[in-house]
This record gives structure tokens, C-alpha cells and sequence, in this order.
């Protein structure tokens, strides 16, 4: 039996009670959890506070909002019961009622060890004893007799069981053949061997075993042809990929010789390993285990405290259309604020739950949507959150601009300590979210601004201060702006008379002819040459096209 707690509440609980409970209450503590787990209906819901008052006789402090699917708890119940009974190492003699071994239920019941195991995975409730000085997996005749009538006809059917004849070996063979070739590369082994096994009446891991043993000893007249060593990683990605570009699961079927159902599942892996690989945070509150809560925190953005409509200011003229925009998302009240940062969290909550979950060999695409849709909605709420507050980093930016500072490049940096701000800004605190992006804004204008600075009088090559020096002081950002425009419309003539890689350089880092700014990393890291080598470029072709304007008699005075 797997030793995965579904929640790690049951898990923790285990090894507080291992830790700090005395034998006799750890004993105790097992016979209350096989009690309760008697009474779980699996389609209902449980508090944790419950399960573990039944079992402790105290309410835990810790996770006291959590509701468990009743599932969960009782699968969580018998292994709280496997594990902490091994703890205690009681004695089989000691026991209150007979209890049977393993070999015993087999040879009771007329079923294999693996059966029994099978049904310890279905419900049958197993605890640990000392049988003979070692400790051995045993089963209450009580337990056992729960689980018999719970699940009579399965027992039944596996007390019933006989050896194959040779007639009906070949009619499971003869009726593989004909569904392997009917549908050939859809259906695999395993649900050949479920189908088959319904119409003989037969379990499916005998057909599948009586499957596999005809195909080892057959290898020229196999049914599945010889078997597959597992896929790479490698493999997985790139049959992953193929499927997003439009490749049929057929197809890719056929190709690396599996079944479809097997490509599913190979396409799910590799999403739900990516998926887990993307890192997601989130500021906890203890609203987000309320089932309650959930219709308020996913309600709509509600309308402003005073009940007038959003407030839109009027941009200042002369601002550039990016900037402008920016004036027409509307403000947030403090109460609007609180509810979009608690909703971005609650989802973000909500997705890494079902992350926890999940285990990406038997992943349902089903889970993999919702997780992903759940991550969507969170970073819609966030974008709305960026965007009503990023005129916010425009008036900040505007007090740092000078001379040696970019006002744009100002406002990008700007804007990336505003996406951490809202990543890191716990709502919960009752602080204005403004307050804490501008004092994390101006924190990182202190450490960059200086460090520019550095850099540039460090790297200086002699040409770079030809368009620093040219911006007045006394000129704001937008008449800056203006003046780089004309400097670049005289420019674009002369582009002609630089070598390809000297063009390059300049059209991109001016934005010359349409072309986006770039920064000196972005243009090394494409033209596989350092920072430092692309300054210097840029510094010769600023350099020739000085001399090109002294020639022509052009009046640039950026350069």
C-alpha cells in the first residue's frame, strides 16, 4: 500500500502522536481512527478539527478551517492506522480478537497474497503486530468481516477463481488477436484485457498475464508485438511538442510504437511536470480554507466606498500614447484594493492546492485544466492590479530623471519592482498598496541609479557623453523626446555609409526606422559579442556619423 498521505494534516498528525503520545495511547488512538473511519461515507465532506477530535479527543489550533473529501479520509485512516499501529509493536497474543496474516486471508478466502493486497488498496483495513518476534502485516476478524460485506461479490469472484483450460487460453488469445487488429494502435493491452475478461467472467490481471505470458513465448506470432523499453525524457518533450503543433495522438501512436491512450498519458506528464516546474506564490490568509468565503472573495470588483463612478484623470499633454493610456485605467478605492489582491492570492491558493495533488504519471487532463485556468484568472486579477497602478511609476520616474538617466528606461525598471510589489504586498495588514510600491520603487531607483552611474563612468569609451551632453537640464523628458526625433530623422540618410553590424547597432538602439529599442545586453546576446564590445560599436558609428554631419553641414546637436 502506498504510504502518500492525500493531506499532509493526517500525515502531521500521525507523527505528533509517534512523537509525544505513550504506547497505550497510541493504541487507543488506533482503535478510535479504525472506529471512525467505519462511519466515513466517502461522498461527503469532513472538517479536519472533527477527525482529529475522534481520534485525539482535542480540536487542533493548526488547520482547523480545513474540510477533507471523504475519500481522502479514509484512505488517510488506514494508513494513519498501518502506521502508528507499527509504532506501538504489540503483540499478536495481546490482541483483543483473532487476527489473520496475509497467508491466512489467502488460503481463507481461496485468493492469491496479491489479491489481498489488492484489497487492502480497496478498504481493507491492515495494522501492524509482532507475529513471530518480527512485525508482520495482520487483519482483525472484524475488519475482515466489514470489508467481505461491503464487498461480497468481488470476494466472491476471487474465491471462485480456477485455473485457465487450454480451451479458454486460446479464446482469450483468439479474441485479442481480432480487437488488436480491428482498431490497431487505439486500444492497448490493458483494455483488451478488460473487455476480454468481462465477457469470460475472468479477472483482467489474469487475461493480461495469460496476454503477456502468449506474447513472450511467441515472439514471431505476437498479439502486441515486442515490448517497449520506457521513453526518455527527450522523448517525452519532443512527442509533447508535436501534439501542440497539431499532431495527431494516432499518429504519434504509430510512430513510437504506443497505444493512444499511452500518448495521453505521456502529453499529460510532461504538462503536469512543466506546470510544477513554474514556481507560484502566494500571501496565505485564513479566509481561503472557508468554504463560506469563497462567493464574497470571487464576487465581482465592487463598486467604489463612496458611490461615485471612477475618478479618470486628465493626462498632461505632450505625454506619449503609451504613457497617455495609462490615465485612463481608473484609480482603486482601498476597499476595491483589498478585494482584487485577495481574490489574486485566493486563486493562486487554490491552484497550488490542486498542485499538491496531483502525480504527474496519473495526472487527469481535467486537473491539468483547471490548475491552469485557476493560474490564468489569478494573473488576470494581477494584471488589472499592475495596470491601475502603473501611472504610479511615471511620477515616480519623473523625479529621478536626469541627465544620465533614460525617463523610459526609468519607467521599465520601474515597472518590474511594481510587478514584484504585487507579488509580495500582504493585503491583510490594512496598508494602501501605493505606499508600499512607492517606497519599493524608490528603494530600487537607491541601488540601480548609483550602479548605472558606476557603470558608465567605469566603461566610459569617449563617445558615449556626445548624447548625454546634449540634454539641456532644464528640459522635461517630452522635450527630450522631441529633439531625439529630429536627431533621428537626419540620421536615417546617413545609416547607408556604416557597416551592417554598426547599423544594427544604432537603428535598434535609437529605434530608428520603426525598429524597437533594444539594450546593449539584448543586442550582444543576439549577436553573440559582449555588452562591453556592443558599446563600443555603437560608440564607432556614433563616431562616423558625427563626421558624415561635420561634412554635410547638418546641425545635429545630439551628436
Amino acid at each position: 500500500m502506498g504510504k502518500a498521505y492525500c493531506h499532509p494534516a493526517m500525515k502531521q498528525l500521525k507523527d505528533q502522536q509517534t512523537r509525544y503520545a505513550p504506547k497505550e495511547r497510541r493504541l487507543e488512538q488506533v482503535e478510535k481512527a479504525e472506529q471512525l473511519l467505519s462511519e466515513i461515507d466517502q461522498a461527503k465532506r469532513y472538517p479536519y478539527d472533527y477527525v482529529c477530535f475522534r481520534i485525539t479527543g482535542f480540536r487542533p489550533d493548526a488547520w482547523s478551517a480545513l474540510m477533507l473529501e471523504g475519500h481522502e479520509v479514509q484512505r488517510d485512516l488506514r494508513l494513519f492506522v498501518e502506521d502508528l499501529s507499527a509504532t506501538v509493536r504489540q503483540p499478536v497474543e495481546q490482541a483483543t480478537e483473532p487476527v489473520l496474516t496475509v497467508g491466512e486471508v489467502s488460503k481463507k478466502y481461496n485468493v492469491s497474497t496479491r489479491t489481498v493486497t489488492r484489497w487492502r488498496r480497496q478498504g481493507l483495513v491492515a495494522r501492524r503486530f509482532v507475529i513471530d518476534g518480527r512485525a508482520k502485516v495482520g487483519f482483525l476478524e472484524s475488519s475482515l468481516e466489514r470489508f467481505v460485506a461491503d464487498h461480497r461479490g468481488q470476494v466472491e469472484r476471487g474465491s471462485k477463481f480456477r485455473q485457465l483450460t487450454d480451451a479458454e487460453r486460446d479464446e482469450i488469445i483468439r479474441r485479442a488477436r481480432r480487437m488488436s487488429q480491428f482498431r490497431p494502435g487505439e486500444v492497448g493491452l490493458v483494455e483488451i484485457a478488460r473487455r476480454i475478461a468481462r465477457k469470460m467472467a475472468r479477472s483482467t490481471e489474469t487475461v493480461r498475464l495469460t496476454l503477456k505470458s502468449y506474447d513472450r513465448e511467441h515472439p514471431d506470432r505476437a498479439i502486441f508485438g515486442p515490448s517497449t523499453t520506457p521513453l526518455d525524457d527527450d522523448a517525452k518533450a519532443q512527442i509533447y511538442l508535436r501534439h501542440k503543433m497539431g499532431v495527431s495522438a494516432e499518429v504519434l501512436a504509430t510512430q513510437y510504437h504506443r497505444t493512444r491512450t499511452s500518448i495521453y498519458r505521456l502529453i499529460n506528464e510532461v504538462r503536469a511536470t512543466r506546470l510544477l516546474e513554474t514556481k507560484l506564490e502566494f500571501i496565505d490568509n485564513e479566509s481561503f480554507g472557508l468554504t463560506s468565503s469563497r462567493k464574497t472573495i470571487l464576487a465581482p470588483l465592487p463598486a467604489p466606498a463612496d458611490g461615485k463612478p471612477p475618478r479618470r484623470p486628465r493626462a498632461p499633454k505632450g505625454l506619449p500614447p503609451y504613457l497617455a493610456s495609462l490615465y485612463e485605467v481608473p484609480l482603486l478605492d482601498r476597499e476595491q484594493e483589498a478585494h482584487l489582491f485577495r481574490q489574486m492570492n485566493y486563486l493562486k491558493h487554490q491552484a497550488v492546492a490542486l498542485r499538491e495533488k496531483i502525480d504527474p504519471a496519473k495526472v487527469k487532463t481535467t486537473d491539468l485544466d483547471r490548475i491552469e485556468e485557476l493560474q490564468e484568472q489569478a494573473l488576470a486579477v494581477k494584471n488589472q492590479i499592475i495596470r491601475s497602478n502603473l501611472r504610479l511609476v511615471v511620477s515616480i520616474a519623473k523625479r529621478h530623471v536626469g541627465p544620465s538617466n533614460n525617463f523610459f528606461e526609468l519607467v521599465s525598471d520601474g515597472n518590474m519592482s511594481l510587478i514584484r510589489a504585487v507579488e509580495k504586498f500582504d493585503y491583510a495588514r490594512g496598508n494602501k498598496f501605493s505606499t508600499y510600491a512607492s517606497w519599493a520603487i524608490m528603494k530600487n531607483y537607491a541601488r540601480t541609479i548609483p550602479e548605472e552611474n558606476y557603470r558608465r563612468d567605469r566603461f566610459v569609451t569617449g563617445h558615449e557623453e556626445m548624447f548625454e551632453a546634449a540634454a539641456d537640464n532644464r528640459m522635461d523628458e517630452h522635450e527630450y523626446e522631441s529633439a531625439l526625433k529630429r536627431m533621428q530623422e537626419a540620421i536615417k540618410g546617413m545609416l547607408d555609409r556604416l557597416d551592417d553590424r554598426e547599423r544594427l547597432i544604432i537603428t535598434s538602439r535609437f529605434g530608428l526606422g520603426g525598429a524597437a529599442e533594444r539594450t546593449l545586453e539584448q543586442l550582444g546576446r543576439e549577436l553573440g559579442i559582449t555588452k562591453e564590445r556592443v558599446r563600443q560599436i555603437e560608440s564607432r558609428g556614433v563616431d562616423k556619423l558625427r563626421k558624415i554631419a561635420g561634412e554635410q553641414k547638418l546641425d545635429l546637436p545630439m551628436l
